[in-house]
């Protein structure tokens, strides 16, 4: 079993920075892509940053310049650094990784979610 667990949300002030932590533990062979995506109240959940097995990244334009995504693949785990905060940012972020792994002794690839993590940008 794998499970994915989120930490680092929270209040914020505007212009502040936060800093998102996912972390994969179980039966992990491999991780390949890993990536953060949020949703805001009323709105659909979009993409925010993705990184590779390769360690390519992307960014939504609305980030690009004020987050950078990074893992460590010792660890398992995916960060996310959040600078210049802006009301607009507020959402639940949710990680999500595509996991190398192993179900009744059969190596498979599976894409797990975080249980989200809630980021609040207010003054």
């Amino acid at each position: 079993q794998v499970q994915l667990v989120e930490s680092g949300g929270g209040l914020v002030q505007p212009g502040g920075s936060l800093r998102l932590s996912c972390a994969a533990s179980g039966r992990i062979l491999k991780i390949n892509a890993m990536g953060w995506y949020r949703q805001a109240p009323g709105k659909q959940r979009e993409l925010v940053a993705t990184t590779t097995g390769g360690g390519s990244t992307n960014y939504v334009d609305s980030v690009k310049g004020r987050f950078t995504i990074s893992r460590d693949n010792a660890k398992n785990t995916v960060y996310l650094q959040m600078n210049s905060l802006k009301p607009e940012d507020t959402a639940v972020y949710y990680c999500n990784a595509d996991v190398v792994t192993v179900v009744v002794e059969t190596i498979t690839e599976r894409e797990y979610w975080g249980q989200g993590t809630q980021v609040t940008v207010s003054s």
